[in-house]
C-alpha cells in the first residue's frame, strides 16, 4: 500500500508558497519496501514529468514550476511501485488528487470600465446615478482574497459610492448644469475586505448632468427698432427678436406673442423652430399716409414648463418693439375692388355704361390714366375715357349672344408709368324684347281619318330667346282670314302651350291629304313681338289604337289587307324579271354582231408575219414580191381602211387547195382581193406595206423593192457623202459588188 509521509491517504493539498519556500515534500511509500533499493516509484497523470516529478527511489514529489490556481485548480495523478530490475508492478496503481490552494495574487478589475452615466441637474441628495462592478480572479470561498470593498477617490463632495454594492449616488443637491455639466469620478475596489495588504483596482465614471427647464427665456435687449416700407407684402418678415434660454433642447423652446401695442391687429410674431427666434410679420397692409409708426410689446415664454421649478419664477420675458413706416411710391388705388355695371342690349353706340375711379395714395399725388386691357376685350366692344374713367359702348350688344362681359381696367400713374393697378369690371347685358317667339319643335302634325270631333291632334310649345323678368307669356291666335276655319280650332293651356283640335270628323285622304294651319304667336313684351308659324297637318290612316300607319293618298287605293311587306316582294319580283329580259336582249345583240379579231389572232389566211430580217434582194426563192411594191398599181383599187361595209354578209365560195408549184404572186393577189371585198373583214388590212415610200419624196426611195435595175448597174459611192453612218453602208455594198465580180 502506498502512503505519503506519515499519512495514509492519497489526496493532498499543495500550497503555492509551500512549493516556493517550504522544504516539506509529498512522499510516496509502500509497505513492501524492505529498505533496499529494489523498488522504483513512477508517476503519471496531469502534469506528470512537466509540472510534477517523483524521485523514483524515495517517492518524493517535486513541483517543477510555479502553480497558478486561476489557471488550474487541481491535478489528478497516478502513482505505482514497480520492481527496479524487472519493472513489474509490486502493487496496483494508486490515484490521488493535488489541489492548488489560493493565495491573494490577483487585484480586482473593472471589466466594463470606464463608465458613463447621466443624472438630471438639480437632483436631490441620494439620487441614483449608476452602479459599477469589479471582479477578482482569486477564490471567493477560501479566505478574503476575493472580498471587495468600494470607495470613491475623486468626485467628492458631489457623488458617493456604497462600499459593498458599488452604487453611485448624488452627494450634493442642486447641481446646476449651466454651471458645470460634466464630472469625473474615480472608484476604487480593494480585496481582503479593504484591510491592509489587500490588492486594489480603479475605474473612471464620467457623469453628465442632463438639462431640466430651470431657466426662463430672457431677451437680449428690452427695446428693438425696425423700419419698413409701406408697400411690403402681407406675410413678409419685418424683423427678428430672440429671447435666450440657458436650457437646451425642448426646455429651450419658446413661443412669442404680441400682447400689447397699437399694432396688435397689424403685426404678428411667430417662432422659428430652428433658431428659436421670434419673426415679426405683416398681417394687414400699411399706409404711410395714415400711420407712420407702431409700438408693440412682445412676450417670450417657455413651451415646456417643469412644475418642480415653478417657484423659481415666471418662465417668460417681455420686450418693446418700435416699427417705423417709410413712404413708398404706391400704385393707384381704385375706389372699389371690383365693379358691376348694367346696360340694355339696345343701348346706343358711345353711350356711357358706367365709371371707375382711382387715386394715387402717395403724398405727392400723381394724375391717373385709365385704359382697358384688350386681352379681356378682344372684340373691342367697350371704350374708356383715359381721364375720367367713363366706360362707353363701342359695338352693339346682344344679350342672346352674350349676357356677361368681363373686362379689366388698368390705372397708370402719369408720373411713374411703372405704377399700375388693375380692377375687374363685370358688365351685365339687360334684356329688351327684340326677339319674336317661335315654335319649339317641328311644325308637322297628323290626324286620323277615323278621328272624332274635338280631338286634340297636336300640342304646340313656343320659345322666346328673350328673358323677361316675369317669365314668358304667349298669346296664340289664328289669322283673321282663318278665324272661321271649318276644320280646326285652337285652345290655350295654362302651361303656355296650345292644343290643336278638330271641328268635325270624317277627314279623308282622298278628299284632301294635307291641311295648312297658320298660327300667330305673340309675347307679352313691350312692345310685343309676334311671328306666324304654319302647322302642316297630314291626314293618315290609323289603327284602332289611333296610331298612324299611312299618311299618303296612294296607300288608300291599295287592296284591302295587302301589307307593305307583300308590296315590296311584288316589286322585287318585277324588277328581277326586267333585269333578266334586259340581259337576254343584250346577249342576243352581241351574238349577231361580227367579232373583231386582232391581227395576232387572225389565222384565217396563210399569211405569216416574221420578226426576223429576210435575205434581201438576193432571196428570190420564196416568191416574187414585186406585186407588193406599190398597192396603187394593182388594178387601180384602193382598199378601205376605216369604213365598215354596209353590205350584208355573202357566203364566199370555198377555194380548192392550192397545188404545189402554183405562182405565189397569183396566190397573194387572190387572197388580197378576197380580203378587200369581204364585208365581214375587219376595217383594216393585216398586210403591212413596206415597199411604198409615199409620193413627193425628194430623197427618193431607199428600199430595194422598187429597184428595177440589176445589181451591176448600182453605184453606192454616193452614200459616202451622207455622213459616217451611210459611209459604212456604202462600203458594205461596194465590198459585196467586188466580191461578186471576183
Amino acid at each position: 500500500m502506498i502512503s505519503m509521509g506519515s499519512m495514509l491517504k492519497a489526496e493532498w493539498r499543495l500550497f503555492c508558497w509551500f512549493v516556493l519556500s517550504s522544504t516539506q515534500k509529498p512522499q510516496l511509500h509502500t509497505d513492501l519496501d524492505p529498505g533496499i533499493s529494489k523498488i522504483k516509484y513512477i508517476l503519471s497523470g496531469d502534469g506528470a514529468g512537466t509540472i510534477f516529478v517523483i524521485n523514483d527511489k524515495t517517492g518524493d514529489i517535486h513541483a517543477m514550476k510555479r502553480l497558478d490556481r486561476e489557471e488550474k485548480a487541481e491535478y489528478t495523478l497516478t502513482a505505482q511501485a514497480v520492481d527496479r530490475d524487472t519493472n513489474k508492478p509490486l502493487e496496483p496503481p494508486s490515484e490521488f488528487i493535488i489541489k492548488v490552494q489560493d493565495i491573494n495574487d490577483n487585484p480586482p478589475e473593472f471589466v466594463d470600465g470606464p463608465y458613463h452615466a447621466t443624472v438630471p441637474e438639480m437632483s436631490i441628495v441620494g439620487t441614483y446615478v449608476t452602479k459599477v462592478t469589479a471582479t477578482d480572479a482569486d477564490d471567493p470561498v477560501y479566505g478574503n482574497s476575493a472580498k471587495l470593498v468600494y470607495s470613491i477617490l475623486e468626485g467628492q463632495p458631489y457623488f458617493s459610492v456604497e462600499p459593498h454594492t458599488a452604487i453611485i449616488k448624488t452627494a450634493l443637491s442642486n447641481m446646476d448644469r449651466e454651471a458645470k455639466e460634466e464630472y469625473t469620478v474615480v472608484i476604487q475596489a480593494k480585496d481582503m475586505g479593504g484591510h491592509m495588504g489587500g490588492l486594489s483596482g480603479t475605474t473612471t465614471v464620467t457623469i453628465t448632468l442632463t438639462d431640466v427647464n430651470d431657466n426662463p427665456p430672457k431677451f437680449a435687449q428690452s427695446l428693438y427698432h425696425f423700419s419698413v416700407l409701406e408697400d411690403i407684402s402681407i406675410g413678409e418678415p419685418i424683423g427678428r427678436v430672440k429671447a435666450n434660454d440657458l436650457d437646451i433642447g425642448e426646455n429651450a423652446k419658446s413661443s412669442y406673442d404680441v400682447i400689447e401695442g397699437d399694432g396688435v391687429d397689424i403685426f404678428e410674431i411667430t417662432s422659428d423652430s430652428q433658431t428659436q427666434e421670434g419673426i415679426i410679420r405683416l398681417r394687414k397692409p400699411l399706409d404711410f399716409e395714415t400711420k407712420r409708426s407702431y409700438t408693440l410689446k412682445v412676450e417670450a415664454s417657455n413651451v415646456h414648463i417643469d412644475p418642480r421649478f415653478i417657484s423659481v419664477g415666471p418662465f417668460k420675458d417681455t420686450a418693446t418693439v418700435k416699427i417705423v413706416i417709410e413712404d413708398a411710391d404706391e400704385p393707384p388705388i381704385f375706389s372699389s375692388p371690383s365693379y358691376l355695371l348694367e346696360v340694355h342690349e339696345n343701348a346706343a353706340i358711345n353711350s356711357v355704361i358706367g365709371q371707375v375711379t382711382a387715386h394715387d395714395p402717395d403724398v405727392s399725388s400723381s394724375s391717373i390714366r385709365f385704359s382697358i386691357d384688350r386681352n379681356t376685350d378682344l372684340e373691342r366692344q367697350f371704350n374708356i375715357n383715359t381721364q375720367d374713367g367713363r366706360i362707353t359702348l363701342a359695338t352693339p350688344l346682344d344679350r342672346e349672344t352674350s349676357t356677361w362681359h368681363n373686362i379689366t381696367i388698368v390705372a397708370t400713374e402719369d408720373r411713374n408709368p411703372s405704377q399700375i393697378s388693375r380692377v375687374p369690371v363685370a358688365i351685365k347685358v339687360l334684356d329688351v324684347n327684340d326677339n319674336a317667339p317661335e315654335l319649339a319643335s317641328g311644325n308637322e302634325a297628323y290626324l286620323c281619318e277615323n278621328g272624332k270631333t274635338g280631338k286634340v291632334i297636336h300640342t304646340m310649345r313656343a320659345i322666346d330667346k328673350d328673358d323677361p323678368k316675369n317669365g314668358h307669356y304667349f298669346v296664340y291666335n289664328l289669322p283673321q282670314e282663318m278665324a272661321n276655319n271649318p276644320n280646326f280650332t285652337i285652345e290655350k293651356n295654362q302651361d303656355n302651350t296650345l292644343n290643336i283640335l278638330t271641328k268635325h270628323n270624317g277627314f279623308s285622304r282622298q278628299k284632301q291629304e294635307v291641311y295648312f294651319l297658320p298660327i300667330i304667336i305673340s309675347d307679352s313684351g313691350n312692345p310685343p313681338m309676334s311671328s306666324t308659324s304654319t302647322l302642316t297637318i297630314k291626314v293618315c290612316g290609323c289603327s284602332n289604337e289611333g296610331i298612324a300607319q299611312s299618311c299618303n293618298a296612294e296607300a288608300y287605293v291599295l287592296p284591302i289587307g295587302l301589307s307593305m311587306g307583300a308590296l315590296i316582294a311584288i316589286l322585287a319580283c318585277i324588277i328581277l324579271l326586267l333585269v333578266i329580259v334586259v340581259l337576254f336582249v343584250t346577249l342576243r345583240r352581241h351574238k349577231n354582231e361580227p367579232l373583231i379579231i386582232k391581227d395576232d389572232e387572225d389565222v384565217r389566211e396563210n399569211i405569216i408575219r416574221y420578226d426576223d430580217e429576210g435575205g434581201g434582194e438576193e432571196d428570190t426563192e420564196a416568191f416574187d414580191i414585186a406585186t407588193l411594191q406599190n398597192p396603187d398599181g394593182i388594178n387601180g383599187f384602193l382598199p378601205r381602211k376605216d369604213i365598215k361595209p354596209d353590205l350584208q354578209f355573202m357566203p364566199r365560195q370555198g377555194l380548192a387547195p392550192v397545188p404545189n408549184g402554183v405562182d405565189v404572186d397569183e396566190f397573194i393577189n387572190v387572197r388580197l382581193h378576197e380580203a378587200d371585198n369581204d364585208p365581214t373583214a375587219p376595217p383594216y388590212d393585216s398586210i403591212q406595206i413596206y415597199g411604198y415610200e409615199g409620193r413627193g419624196s425628194v430623197a427618193g426611195s431607199l428600199s430595194s423593192l422598187e429597184s428595177s435595175t440589176s445589181d451591176s448597174d448600182q453605184n453606192f459611192d454616193y452614200l459616202s457623202e451622207w455622213g459616217p453612218r451611210f459611209k459604212r453602208l456604202g462600203e458594205l455594198y461596194s465590198v459585196g459588188e467586188s466580191d461578186k465580180e471576183t
